[in-house]
């Protein structure tokens, strides 16, 4: 028997992995429900807030145990429990609002959901990277741009529905979109044949070490904290002002909230914009060079952000810096596969994940305790700067392996 070297059916694979990407994006556009709910139930807004925390927490742990599962269990059976959960998940949450059940919005949208999108999260990046050796970064690029899209589309749907259908109404719509769509595209979510034989990569794409490494390979390799510390710095950074952005938008420039909300929006589709940029010229420059450019051009940034009085030039860095931020995590799974090798990238950039959760909740936490404190932004801004710095510095001392056995 021959080995089969057709590539035909890949791409179909990765467009149905960019669909699975945008809508589970939408979980990062929860804010447009923060503000019905806390008027039809009477909740404080932490409460509400609460939901999209524990969301993001269960997304990144998820992430990280489902990255096994993939590799164990199979794409197609990961990708299909993920889109039973997210969609049960979401309508639970239009239960919840009907019952007036906060409990039951932490279960649904927080946890249930949460799980559903990690593992859905971590399944069609497991899977690209082995069908795309050539094309490693463009490819994961484009699918996690659909991650960052997912909340621009829905922040833009969900305020046109919510006033003819009701919160409630607009979860149950929502819920069974999400439940049909992602069982259809899961279905054709897989690894590659046993007997494919990937295309070469380009000479200027960076090729995985020759011999892949486990899990517990990987953790005995100082490369593994490295880039975990470099995921946890530039998502703790760029969650920081994302989950601030409006508020700050009003404050520091004066902002109307319909303004500020623009500048949120253009913003979200920088965040997309930057993943299939940065992880494109990853495949050019290396991911190493790639991640230095991230960290050290956000660093002198972030130390400026807070003197901006321009409502232009306000939103202009703002839009960069979620470019980075975006670029992050469209370039760290190539630079994880590139590190130890594509055999068990499931597991290994899993674990990696686990920095987005903790960051998810160490960055949106370290602006409101400052801004509590202090009654300004500017020095948690300052604080995410000095990290950066570190990040930039952790980064040059990263050396590629020559060998993952």
């Amino acid at each position: 028997m021959g080995n089969n070297t057709s590539t035909k059916g890949r791409w179909t694979v990765a467009i149905c992995g960019i669909i699975m990407m945008v809508l589970l994006g939408t979980v990062y556009g929860w804010s447009v429900f923060k503000k019905p709910l806390m008027e039809s139930h009477g909740w404080e807004g932490p409460k509400v807030g609460m939901a999209f925390t524990i969301a993001i927490f269960c997304i990144g742990l998820s992430a990280a145990l489902g990255g096994r599962f993939v590799d164990k269990a199979g794409a197609r059976k990961v990708a299909t429990l993920s889109a039973i959960l997210f969609g049960i998940g979401t309508l639970l949450t239009g239960l919840a609002d009907n019952i007036g059940a906060l409990w039951l919005i932490y279960i649904g949208y927080g946890l249930i959901a949460g799980v559903g999108n990690g593992l859905g999260y971590i399944t069609p990046i497991a899977v690209l990277v082995r069908w795309f050796p050539d094309k490693r970064g463009l490819v994961t690029g484009l699918c996690v741009m659909g991650f960052g899209f997912g909340a621009a589309i829905l922040g833009q749907v969900a305020p046109l529905v919510i006033p003819s259908i009701g919160v409630s109404g607009t979860f149950y719509l929502f819920g069974a979109i999400y439940l049909i769509v992602l069982l259809i595209v899961a279905q054709k979510i897989n690894n590659p044949p046993a007997d494919w034989i990937p295309p070469a990569a380009s000479k200027k794409a960076p090729a995985a070490v020759k011999e892949s490494v486990d899990l517990m390979g990987a953790l005995k390799m100082y490369q593994f904290y490295i880039l975990w510390l470099l995921l946890f710095i530039n998502v703790t950074a760029g969650i920081a002002l994302i989950s601030n952005l409006s508020p700050m938008a009003q404050e520091q420039i004066g902002l109307t909230a319909a303004a500020a909300g623009t500048i949120v929006f253009i913003s979200s589709l920088f965040n997309g914009l930057g993943r299939i940029f940065w992880a494109s010229m990853s495949d050019k420059i290396g991911r190493k060079t790639t991640f230095l450019l991230i960290l050290g051009t956000q660093v002198p940034l972030f130390i400026i952000l807070p003197q901006i009085s321009s409502v232009v030039l306000f939103a202009i860095l703002c839009c960069y810096i979620l470019a980075c931020y975006g670029g992050g995590f469209a370039t760290m799974p190539s630079f994880a596969t590139d590190t130890f090798g594509p055999k068990n990238i499931g597991n290994i950039y899993g674990k990696v994940l686990l920095a987005w959760g903790i960051a998810g909740v160490v960055g949106p936490m370290l602006m409101e305790y400052i801004k509590k404190s202090t009654d300004s932004f500017a020095t948690a801004l300052y604080i995410a700067a000095g990290m950066l710095a570190v990040g930039f510095i952790l980064a040059l001392l990263y050396r590629r392996p020559k060998s993952a056995s």
